[in-house]
């Protein structure tokens, strides 16, 4: 196995050190990145991810540890050297595409090679390559950048960074300020950098959804690096232990909740194996076709039928009791929902107040099939009353839970605490379902 690209030693970066407002950005970072290999830093706002990527481009001095770029310590680096190192070694793409505005496209992506004391012909060969290759017509390389959109500006932006033919390939964030589409062309055009030009690629960003595209994923939090996830579904670089690339539960887990701690998870996968009968493939299996169900491309008869569809055959598994109770769950949550969305609209209508009545005598009708309470006709006052002003967003669902607890002489409802957690678990459900919550600044404003 090839030796590593990049080595991370006990690398610490303390901004205004001696300070009062001293802050360490980075604390006893080890690690090692391979050659080729496709590394995500991943974490949230301020947890150092950005702080790791300018230190290997040569930007950020480390206070204690050191950072050695193909073995040699580029912080020991002379001025010349660091030069040469960033102008040949790294190539980096930035969240702002840092075009030059008065210069054609062509120049900025020419730029670079200018330092490297290339010919003009030359220069502009390449460039122009590189800006077909990136999707970027003929046409447009002598317009200026402010001509054109975001994506193509980053995909000038990449095509600049990859001028000088560096080995390794920085981006910080890189389509953060792009649409889906954009996003996802210029995202694709990494992942070509890595697997076609075998470049290493070391891409910051705190959108869990581009965590596939890695060899590996950095988890970085409060300027640590908490944990290294390799991705089992990539042909790994760096050599990795038997097993270590299984997916487990931990791993699906990690995909649905990417800040969390590894004990964390631990505690999620505990949770569901003490209260669920799934297993997360299947839960993920009868999250598709929930998808289907409410875009309305699958009924009732066919949800119930993927649901008893074994899992070998693309279904969930379930039993036929199984299937039919989850069946009637899904499908009279999202019935009953619409009426949610229906008094919401009512709720600007100044003569609907009969409509309105009848939509909430429907959730009624739904809460009391689902918790199977008894209820007085004085505790279905205070509740019908306490349901439309929670479904209009007068009132929270602690306020709404607190109403149904609280005694008759207190105009409450009288419920126990465990059935009123039942009512509002219920109710919240149609609700979210139904669509957001108006507020109550809003209501005013509509009959005023």
């Amino acid at each position: 196995m090839a030796k590593p690209a990049i080595q991370i030693d006990h690398l610490q970066i303390t901004y205004n050190q001696g300070q009062v407002n001293e802050f360490k950005a980075l604390n006893n970072v080890v690690a090692e990145i391979y050659p080729r290999e496709y590394i995500i830093l991943f974490g949230p706002s301020g947890c150092g991810k950005s702080t790791l990527l300018y230190t290997i481009l040569g930007g950020i001095p480390p206070a204690d540890g050191h950072m050695y770029v193909k073995g040699e310590d580029i912080y020991a680096y002379t001025p010349a050297e660091m030069n040469r190192y960033q102008q040949a070694t790294i190539g980096i793409v930035y969240q702002q595409f840092n075009l030059i505005t008065s210069l054609k496209v062509l120049d900025n992506v020419a730029l670079p090679m200018i330092f490297l004391g290339q010919s003009v012909p030359d220069r502009n060969r390449r460039a122009a390559e590189l800006l077909r290759r990136f999707g970027i017509p003929e046409r447009v390389e002598n317009k200026l950048p402010t001509m054109m959109s975001g994506g193509q500006q980053q995909r000038v932006a990449v095509a600049r960074a990859l001028v000088n033919d560096p080995e390794i390939l920085l981006a910080d964030e890189p389509v953060g300020n792009l649409d889906s589409i954009s996003a996802e062309h210029v995202m694709d055009s990494f992942k070509e950098i890595n697997e076609r030009d075998r470049k290493t690629v070391i891409l910051v960003t705190h959108d869990a959804k581009y965590l596939p595209y890695a060899h590996r994923v950095f988890y970085m939090r409060d300027g640590a690096l908490r944990r290294i996830v390799v991705n089992p579904e990539k042909e790994q670089i760096k050599r990795v232990k038997p097993g270590e690339t299984i997916v487990t539960e931990i791993e699906q887990l990690a995909r649905l909740y990417p800040y969390a701690e590894p004990i964390d998870l631990k505690v999620k996968s505990v949770v569901n194996f003490a209260t669920q009968t799934l297993t997360f493939s299947q839960l993920e299996m009868l999250e598709h076709a929930i998808l289907s169900v409410l875009k309305g491309s699958m009924d009732d008869t066919l949800f119930q039928d993927f649901l008893m569809k074994s899992f070998a055959q693309g279904g969930v598994g379930l039993s036929l009791e199984q299937s039919r109770d989850i069946t009637t769950k899904v499908f009279s949550l999202i019935r009953y929902s619409r009426d949610v969305e229906r008094y919401r609209e009512a709720l600007h209508e100044d003569s609907a107040f009969m409509h309105q009545r009848k939509l909430i005598d429907h959730l009624l009708q739904y809460l009391s099939e689902e918790v199977g309470l008894q209820s007085s006709e004085a505790q279905l006052t205070v509740l019908r009353a306490a349901v439309a002003e929670r479904v209009g967003g007068i009132i929270t669902a602690e306020d709404f839970a607190q109403r149904l607890i609280l005694p008759a002489d207190l105009g409450g409802a009288a419920y126990t605490e465990k059935d009123a957690s039942y009512i509002m678990r219920h109710l919240e459900k149609l609700i979210a379902q139904g669509g957001y919550i108006i507020q109550p600044n809003e209501l005013l404003g509509a009959h005023t």
